[in-house]
């Protein structure tokens, strides 16, 4: 049973999003797959050209509030409208826990329950401020995740609605002690993790969305060519997809085959030497937006 003090914590859930219908973004699952552990649901939707504000309504729980806002277009300065958007989701929020989800996240079940319980043995812990989870990053298909310093492999996404925090370009917090400096919030790590599917999305998704939002980091936009990777990065999923997104995950088979005659880039080479020195040293290079504790 729980206690008195745990039974009176609130738990916030928030995103932001637009276009994900046209865009492929699995939204809604997203959205139902940490729906059983928090107690409110806020949903930022920009101005749509598809059907995403009706896919919300469709899934009628009365946890889910919708926000509908409206994106400076001329904002184009390292991707700050992201922040933007995402603030004023978090801004909404009346938990004591904020729990950050994008649209192409999803959680699976038999993590639940740790989440929930971590939130509870951590709520009154000055020291912690945010929980980070693992992350898998899909690439191609639904049978390969991505293993590489280039690609980050935990992230905070649950943090205290006690704490004074912005998101710069959405993808990460800063916590404010003055009014003058920013730092990434004290993290405990929990054995949860995040199943990132944005990079399993069609080339034409990926393609419209390149040409929909390179324009808020200030860039032209940038044609997606899936198979221009480096295969050695690439390895085969072992485990099972949360029950959630089953229905909506691509159907294929084997491991993502990148084009065989793709020439490395410099960042490419270097993220290999960085593989090499970390299996050698046992060391993680990959980018950490908190401090653990």
């Amino acid at each position: 049973m729980e206690s008195t003090q745990w039974s009176n914590m609130k738990v916030s859930a928030f995103t932001f999003i637009k276009n994900g219908q046209i865009l492929g973004y699995p939204f809604v699952q997203s959205i139902k797959s940490i729906l059983p552990i928090v107690d409110e649901f806020i949903v930022n939707v920009g101005e749509c050209e598809d059907d995403t504000l009706d896919m919300l309504y469709s899934i009628e729980d009365e946890k889910i509030s919708v926000i509908k806002s409206k994106w400076n277009d001329e904002m184009r300065d390292r991707g700050y409208v992201y922040g933007q958007q995402k603030m004023i989701a978090q801004f909404n929020c009346t938990g004591d826990w904020a729990f950050y989800i994008e649209g192409d996240e999803v959680y699976h079940e038999k993590d639940l329950a740790i989440i929930k319980k971590s939130m509870q043995m951590h709520l009154n812990d000055s020291n912690v401020e945010a929980l980070v989870v693992d992350f898998k990053h899909f690439y191609g298909n639904a049978n390969s995740v991505l293993c590489s310093p280039g690609w980050y492999r935990s992230e905070a996404r649950i943090i205290k609605n006690s704490i004074r925090s912005y998101a710069p370009d959405g993808l990460f917090w800063l916590v404010i002690d003055s009014n003058k400096r920013g730092r990434y919030p004290k993290a405990k790590k929990i054995q949860a993790t995040c199943y990132h599917y944005g990079w399993i999305r069609t080339e034409e998704q990926m393609n419209l969305k390149s040409i929909k939002i390179q324009k808020y980091w200030g860039r032209e936009p940038a044609a997606v060519d899936y198979s221009q990777i480096d295969q050695f990065i690439i390895k085969q999923f072992i485990g099972s997809h949360p029950e959630i997104v089953q229905d909506w995950l691509p159907v294929d088979h084997g491991l993502y085959k990148a084009d065989p005659k793709h020439k490395l880039s410099f960042k490419q080479k270097k993220h290999r030497a960085m593989i090499w020195i970390e299996n050698l040293f046992g060391l993680d290079f990959s980018k950490k937006h908190f401090k653990l504790v």
